[in-house]
């Protein structure tokens, strides 16, 4: 059903909306709009900082809140329009002011650490603009190389950064049974696919006895772990570039890890079996991937499945494919993953869930003594 309203219509139009009765798939896909146009302009607000301007502002003109931030006033206002539209900002016509809210500052801002949803939504951004030749991938096959998302690497970066630092050492090690001592006494540890590297530096800091190694192809991303372990002054850690599915080490760690990473391997069966040959008998792997079934009605009622499909679609897939990988993409389901970590010729593996991450699955895996 659709309704025509002219500008003219003035209060009576809402009422109209109003009386429509239970919301319309066109309903939806407004909505969708709206959601989506916002996803974008809460990514603009994050990287200019508005975000964390305004959380330090009392109630304040768009004039002033471009001033504290330093931004283009013009540009200010009009995005003050969505935010307020959007219902995300509060804004007094009487006096022309704007206002954040203290509970949305604390899931918008820097200062709000793990908690700040604003670092997820510069995905958008990235992802529109490579839509042109992901259309041209659906039309011809193939995919686009992992060059062509330039600011992957420090997204993600952004995104996992604060969230390790809350759970790595308090929630993610502990479920590897006596990790945690043998890490302590000395042991070898590589994280496959380390990205930046955030995770196995903080490793290589608290666990001084142990020696660590992290692999990437990307080089941006290889980058980043060595600053960041120099500024610790980290001794015990080193970042190769290296392809997970190229791995040629044989029974030499003890400890082996992968955050997110193994889906977006071309070969993840290839990779496994690397790093399986990697691990000294009886050694443990730990693999990190999203919390999801590899039957898709079983993810109809996930809340944030719709997201993590585009995504995959957007990025995971697509890199894997334009290496000529098989496409796991990012919803691949822990059933896959189990069937492919057993045909690797794990031993045991349990699947490990953590209270304060719903977006995971930890596959702890043992090879075999």
């Amino acid at each position: 059903m659709s309704t025509d309203l002219t500008s003219d219509d003035g209060p009576q139009a809402i009422e109209v909306l109003r009386a429509r009765g239970p919301r319309s798939f066109a309903d939806r896909l407004t909505d969708l709009s709206n959601g989506a146009s916002l996803a974008l302009m809460i990514s603009l607000g994050h990287r200019s900082g508005l975000f964390d301007a305004m959380a330090k502002l009392p109630p304040a003109t768009s004039v002033e809140i471009a001033e504290n931030a330093g931004l283009d006033e013009r540009y200010v206002r009009e995005w003050l329009g969505a935010m307020a539209t959007g219902r995300v900002v509060e804004h007094d016509p009487a006096i022309g002011t704007f206002v954040l809210p203290v509970a949305h500052a604390a899931r918008l801002t820097r200062a709000a650490g793990a908690d700040n949803g604003a670092v997820g939504f510069q995905l958008i951004g990235m992802f529109g603009a490579v839509e042109d030749r992901v259309v041209e991938c659906f039309r011809q096959g193939g995919g686009l190389p992992y060059s062509a998302f330039p600011r992957f690497q420090a997204i993600c970066a952004e995104m996992n950064w604060a969230s390790l630092d809350a759970a790595l050492l308090r929630d993610i090690l502990p479920l590897v049974p006596g990790l945690t001592d043998r890490l302590r006494a000395g042991i070898e540890v590589a994280d496959v696919g380390c990205g930046s590297g955030h995770a196995v530096n903080i490793m290589a800091e608290t666990f001084p006895a142990s020696c660590f190694v992290g692999w990437d192809i990307s080089a941006t991303g290889l980058t980043a772990g060595r600053a960041e372990a120099g500024r610790r002054q980290l001794a015990n850690v080193r970042f190769e570039e290296r392809d997970a599915a190229a791995i040629d080490e044989h029974e030499r760690f003890d400890f082996v890890a992968t955050f997110d990473a193994l889906h977006d391997q071309a070969q993840p069966d290839i990779a496994l079996r690397g790093i399986i040959r990697a691990l000294r008998p009886g050694g443990t792997y730990l693999c990190v991937e999203i919390g999801a079934s590899s039957t898709l009605a079983d993810n109809l009622e996930i809340p944030w499945a719709p997201a993590m499909y585009a995504a995959s679609c957007m990025h995971c897939v697509t890199v894997s494919l334009g290496a000529g990988g098989v496409g796991a993409g990012a919803m691949w389901g822990r059933e896959t993953a189990l069937q492919m970590l057993a045909d690797a010729g794990f031993a045991t593996v349990e699947v490990r869930r953590i209270a304060r991450d719903v977006f995971h699955d930890y596959f702890l895996a043992t090879k075999p003594t």
